[in-house]
């Protein structure tokens, strides 16, 4: 009898659609989290005959985008946006990630200038009732700001007047 080596198991063949429960165990994201993308149309799905829901193989790069992102503090409408801007609702690319992430730079430099600015005000007084009142840098006596609008003024004046010009911010 002739030994033909070391006997092999064929790979199991990639499956090309994909179940809720593959996905959230693939992606690290939990099945409800995918059900909210879903319904906010950052992920689609179809449901096969036996009315289970059935996903692309692509999708998984989809969700590492949508995670990445969020994880970069881009909220969801923009990431939808991004999104939808792709062909046919396709994946994203590498060029595409590049396109999506240059759009969403100067609003993350914005952001971080913000919170940097936000980070150095917070050593001095946040109306705690000390006793700098009259160095205090959010010191607004009688409301006086709120003729300027809704919002807080002193500490975030970028964000208030773009809400103010009827832009979401």
């Amino acid at each position: 009898m002739k030994n033909s080596g070391p006997s092999r198991i064929p790979p199991k063949p990639i499956p090309a659609e994909l179940t809720v429960g593959q996905v959230a165990q693939r992606s690290g994201v939990a099945v409800s989290t995918l059900h909210f993308y879903e319904s906010a149309a950052l992920i689609s799905s179809w449901r096969n005959q036996g009315n289970q829901r059935r996903y692309p193989r692509e999708v998984l790069r989809r969700v590492a985008v949508i995670k990445v992102a969020q994880r970069a503090g881009i909220p969801l409408a923009s990431i939808r946006q991004a999104l939808s801007s792709l062909p046919d609702r396709r994946t994203p690319t590498a060029e595409d990630w590049k396109k999506l992430s240059a759009e969403w730079r100067a609003d993350l430099n914005d952001r971080i200038q913000r919170l940097t600015r936000l980070r150095d005000q917070l050593d001095g007084c946040i109306g705690c009732g000390c006793l700098s009142l009259g160095v205090c840098p959010l010191r607004n006596p009688w409301d006086k700001l709120s003729a300027q609008g809704p919002g807080p003024r002193l500490l975030d004046p970028e964000s208030c007047s773009r809400r103010g010009s009827g832009r979401s911010g």
